[in-house]
Parts: structure tokens; C-alpha cells; sequence
């Protein structure tokens, strides 16, 4: 079998940031896939899982709602590994293309209160595993490494790929 492009990212020297993973066309429909990642592969330690899960409802939510970009928001979900999440968009898009966004969904998570989206029995799996604490730190930790962004965290280098 191929190695899939995902395993073919040196995950030894990857940064956080908000790289663009891979870049697929459907007939004539292209596809962005981008890697928002929060964690230091293998260096930090990884999100612990109820902050991970309260992330996915908030983002997902937000993104889904969102009035520009909802159309165009195909998934949101986060990685095996908990060191970030996949967002993929309809459309070709830099990295540096969603910055605005990003800062929006993270300034509004920053300032969300309440129940947690989704959370309920018949709406989630997993309904009771959720922290909104410890995905406010997360997403705070994050929405700081974006805000001083540059191509070091927005690119793969090269000697990652």
C-alpha cells in the first residue's frame, strides 16, 4: 500500500501552526485540507480528550453557522493523535487566507458561556466528556501562535515534506 501524504510529514520537526495539507479536486470542485496544529508532535503533551471533543462541538458549530463560510465548510474534526484538528474547505485557499477566520472562531470561543453545543444524549456519543476550561486555554494558546504568524507556521518547510 502507498503511504498516505499525512504520514509522509516529518512530524519530528513540525511546528504548531496552520499549514494546507493536501489540495484535492472532484470534477471541478478543489478541496482545501488544512492542518491546524495546536501540539509539537511527540514533544508536548497531547489534548487531553474532553478538551479536544469540546473544541470539535464549538468549532464545528461556529463554522457551520458561520454566514461566509458555512457553505463552504465541508468537515472539522480533530486528529487521531490530539495534537490539532482537519479543517477542510471548498475552494483553493493559503493558509494565510483563513487567518481572519481563525481569529474570529477563537475569539468567539474565548468569550462562549453556556451549554455546549451538541452536548446531550441524543445529540453526541460521548455527550459527558467535555471540559469548555481546559478547550478555552487550548484555543487561547493557539489563537496566540496565529496572531504573531508567520511563514515558519503557516508553510510546511521543506524539510518536513
Amino acid at each position: 500500500m502507498e503511504k498516505i501524504a499525512s504520514f509522509q510529514i516529518d512530524h519530528l520537526r513540525l511546528k504548531p501552526g496552520a499549514y494546507v495539507s493536501r489540495r484535492d479536486q472532484f470534477k471541478d470542485v478543489i478541496l482545501t485540507t488544512f492542518d491546524l496544529r495546536f501540539k509539537e508532535p511527540n514533544k508536548e503533551p497531547v489534548m487531553d480528550q474532553p478538551a479536544l471533543h469540546t473544541i470539535e462541538h464549538l468549532c464545528a458549530t461556529f463554522l457551520r453557522s458561520h454566514k461566509e463560510w458555512s457553505p463552504k465548510t465541508v468537515y472539522f474534526g480533530p486528529m487521531g493523535c490530539r495534537t490539532g484538528f482537519y479543517l477542510i474547505l471548498e475552494g483553493e485557499y493559503k493558509s494565510s487566507d483563513i487567518l481572519p477566520l481563525l481569529t474570529e472562531m477563537f475569539d468567539w470561543i474565548e468569550k462562549f458561556e453556556g451549554d455546549i453545543p451538541g452536548a446531550h444524549p441524543a445529540e453526541c456519543g460521548n455527550w459527558q466528556e467535555q471540559n469548555l476550561n481546559m478547550a478555552k486555554w487550548e484555543c487561547r494558546k493557539y489563537a496566540a501562535l496565529l496572531k504573531k504568524a508567520s511563514k515558519e507556521n503557516l508553510e510546511y518547510p521543506s524539510s518536513v515534506v
